[in-house]
């Protein structure tokens, strides 16, 4: 046992409570169990320095986690039990893998004496994150609890950023030992090599067509942002975003041309296959960027400029004319301190793919009482300049995604992977992070009874984030499938739903329902200014299962097929 002079003996639930502190740690968002009983009382005595956001559901506490880690660059921190609690974290950590989130998840395991034994909730996390995860690891002696703790926190925030699953052996945790605790390393971030951006720049001054895509999440910091679009717009370049990355740059200014992911604009797709350079700066050009792997050749015959901060990811689908591994962010500061090209050939392409994306942003005439195009831009000019939007998966998401523009100032967090059930506790823990900040939720009806509990979370920690449900009664994206693939065999895509007011109002929330154009706005007024957490039920026209289609339009086109 490792001895540190002028320190007593400590249980390693109270060293583990301890490490977290040591990591700067502010907030974690737990299911209790008994599994880790010792750490919960480890952390009643750090109350005063951590808050303990009690959950409803693993998966929703591991989403605000990782809403946390999008917001603040620093790893989120969930607890949850062992077997089925871990299990129903998994697919947060899933989400905070694919969208490159720092993240530690502690898991409460069975005493380590009784492994292999197919103990009570017995589960190997190694091997069951070993997929889902940056690192996976077991702490049974409890004088090791600050050594991997703090290497636990280096991986989740290391090269791109990712989850660490962190399992607490039962017993282990009474044990008693007297180690220090360890702060974070200083680690200086990998800056560009010394030629990169010059010939960057070189390339760039060659091309006719550019088109540049940000991507990354919580590797971009406030100043990072603001450096990328000074080089960015200094340049002239066209700039579209990767799936779900609206946040990165200011979607009202005049070099923004769209998002490059599922649902994108057609325009912008033929564009992308029309520019003569790619620079790719924080995405991983995966499925959704590349427009499932078509947009490119693997062997690089448009040239691509891959800027990423690890190496492993440049080249792994598409190889590069150019790969440069740094920090995203002394990236965007190496970027902007470089002249820029004298009189670009491209301010014309630059102008022709903001006009295209200015065209799809425009409202077209939809049947029945409510344009939620027209309405969703309402309720864009009543928002506050610092809103977080969260959102869900589905169809109902390329509505604002389409319609919508998130500006300067403003955060949009999703999950890239598709999960259903982010978006209601990614806006809590939003709420919880930032109070002082408006949160606003964009759900389906389907992804909020997933995780439409965690409202009671809300409640619970006193924050009021306002939750808009879209609701056309049906799994919209998969219907979406089968109407294309398998016309009018309409199976086990329809559902039967509550009145979602009077589910929040049962609560002693705010509850409003919104059936045509005019009511969004004032329906949003008197959600802000209940003061409560709200829920606006926005029941949308079951036909129009896209913002580009119908039902009816999908069979016709089926046929024709």
């Amino acid at each position: 046992m490792t001895q540190a002079a002028g320190r007593e003996a400590r249980l390693g639930g109270h060293i583990l409570a301890d490490a977290l502190v040591a990591q700067g740690v502010t907030h974690a968002f737990c299911v209790p169990g008994e599994s880790y009983l010792d750490l919960l009382d480890g952390l009643y005595a750090q109350r005063n320095r951590i808050e303990l956001v009690t959950c409803r559901f693993e998966a929703g506490a591991v989403h605000m986690a990782e809403a946390y880690g999008k917001l603040t660059g620093k790893p989120g921190v969930a607890l949850v039990t062992r077997g089925p609690g871990a299990c129903h974290a998994a697919i947060g950590v899933h989400v905070a893998f694919q969208d490159s989130t720092p993240l530690v998840l502690i898991i409460g395991q069975i005493p380590f004496e009784e492994t292999d034994r197919e103990s009570f909730q017995e589960v190997d996390y190694r091997k069951m994150f070993a997929p889902l995860a940056k690192w996976v690891t077991q702490i049974d002696d409890a004088a090791r609890i600050p050594e991997l703790m703090a290497h636990a926190f280096d991986v989740a925030t290391s090269g791109r950023p990712g989850p660490v699953v962190v399992a607490i052996s039962e017993e282990m945790q009474k044990h008693m030992a007297t180690v220090p605790d360890l702060a974070p390393a200083e680690v200086l971030p990998p800056h560009p090599a010394p030629d990169a951006v010059s010939r960057m720049m070189g390339m760039l001054a060659k091309a006719e067509r550019p088109l540049v895509v940000l991507g990354g999440g919580a590797g971009w910091s406030k100043q990072g942002r603001a450096d990328i679009k000074e080089f960015l717009v200094a340049n002239d370049l066209p700039v579209a975003v990767s799936f779900r990355r609206m946040g990165l740059f200011d979607g009202t200014h005049p070099n923004y041309v769209g998002d490059l992911g599922v649902g994108a604009d057609a325009a912008l797709v033929k564009s992308a296959r029309e520019a003569d350079l790619f620079i790719a700066i924080g995405t991983r050009i995966g499925e959704t960027v590349s427009q499932g792997y078509t947009l490119f050749d693997m062997a690089g015959a448009k040239p691509i400029i891959h800027v990423y901060p690890d190496q492993a990811e440049i080249g792994r689908v598409y190889r590069p004319a150019l790969g440069i591994t740094a920090d995203l962010n002394a990236f965007a500061a190496a970027a902007k301190a470089s002249a820029p090209v004298a009189k670009p050939a491209w301010s014309g392409w630059r102008a022709q793919l903001r006009a295209a994306r200015e065209a799809q942003a425009k409202p077209q005439a939809y049947e029945g009482p409510l344009n939620l195009a027209v309405a969703l831009q309402e309720l864009e000019k009543v928002l506050p300049p610092d809103t977080i939007f969260t959102t869900d998966a589905g169809n109902f998401a390329t509505w604002p995604q389409r319609f919508m523009h998130v500006s300067e100032g403003q955060d949009f967090l999703g999950p890239t992977n598709g999960a259903m059930g982010y978006s209601v506790p990614a806006a809590i823990g939003a709420k919880i992070v930032f109070p002082e900040r408006t949160v606003v939720s964009f759900v389906g009806d389907g992804g909020f009874l997933m995780t439409g509990q965690e409202i009671a979370t809300a409640f619970h920690h006193k924050v009021n984030p306002i939750v808009l449900v879209f609701n056309n009664g049906m799994y919209g994206t998969i219907r979406m499938h089968q109407e294309k693939h398998y016309p009018a065999r309409v199976s086990a895509t329809a559902l039967t739903n509550p009145d979602f007011a009077k589910f929040i109002e049962s609560f002693g929330g705010h509850g409003e329902i919104v059936e045509a154009t005019d009511q969004l706005v004032p329906a949003f007024r008197r959600a802000m200014a209940s003061g409560k957490p709200a829920v606006i039920e926005v029941r949308t026209n079951p036909e129009q299962v896209t913002n580009r289609s119908t039902i009816a339009q999908l069979r016709e086109q089926a046929a024709k097929a």
